[in-house]
């Protein structure tokens, strides 16, 4: 195996840079989305129940279903990869972004507006920073599944170390099967790790002394 991966060490890291960045903008896109919805539905409760239904329905498409039904919409490659990742990843967020929204104390809401700040204000400086926590928890869950969804979507020729756990597979019995299939694997769950790490670190970073656990 490590003769394998010496053979082929520059398009391994270039596939893994590949799956990193499809993972990364995936989420980047999922959180906007995410938070957004989030917004709307706190300030329209009766859409909570809404909301944590699309999420429970949606996490159980299975991932390789979803790629059969937006490859005639969106083609192969790339872009059905970037939608399909981007779907799973909005959901674990969205209800993180939801609970994180509503258990804002509505008395640190009402001191804001008294002070004279706008919705918008009260929701940069302070809804935000104080579910910020919630949000991020939902965000390393959502990273962590769009590693593994990503490497699903290798199915409809999309970028990252999936290709090489179906090129094993269409191998089985082959000279490197078990090869392709472990370098994929393996490269999918030591990235994931590292940008779990990677998003702890913000965690600590970006959280307020005050709220952090």
């Amino acid at each position: 195996m490590w003769d394998f991966i010496k053979e082929r060490h520059q398009q391994i890291l270039y596939n893994a840079f590949q799956h990193v960045y499809l993972v990364v903008l995936a989420v980047a896109v999922a959180t906007v989305i995410a938070i957004v919805a989030a917004t709307v539905v706190t300030r329209l409760p009766r859409l909570a129940g809404v909301a944590n239904m699309i999420s429970a329905i949606g996490l159980t498409i299975p991932g390789i279903a979803l790629i059969g039904l937006l490859m005639p919409l969106s083609g192969i490659g790339a872009t059905t990869a970037l939608v399909c990742v981007c779907f799973y990843a909005v959901l674990p967020i969205l209800r993180n972004a939801v609970v994180g929204l509503q258990g804002v104390d509505p008395t640190l809401l009402e001191s804001a507006r008294g002070m004279g700040m706008s919705e918008l204000a009260v929701l940069a400086r302070v809804r935000l920073p104080l579910a910020w926590p919630v949000i991020l928890a939902g965000i390393r869950t959502s990273v962590q599944m769009s590693m593994g969804i990503a490497a699903i979507a290798a199915y409809a020729i999309g970028p990252g170390l999936g290709s090489y756990i179906f090129t094993g597979l269409s191998q089985t019995g082959g000279k490197n099967a078990l090869n392709y299939a472990l370098v994929g694997t393996l490269g999918v769950v030591v990235l994931a790790l590292a940008l779990d790490l990677v998003l702890a670190i913000l965690g600590r970073v970006t959280t307020s002394k005050g709220i952090r656990v």
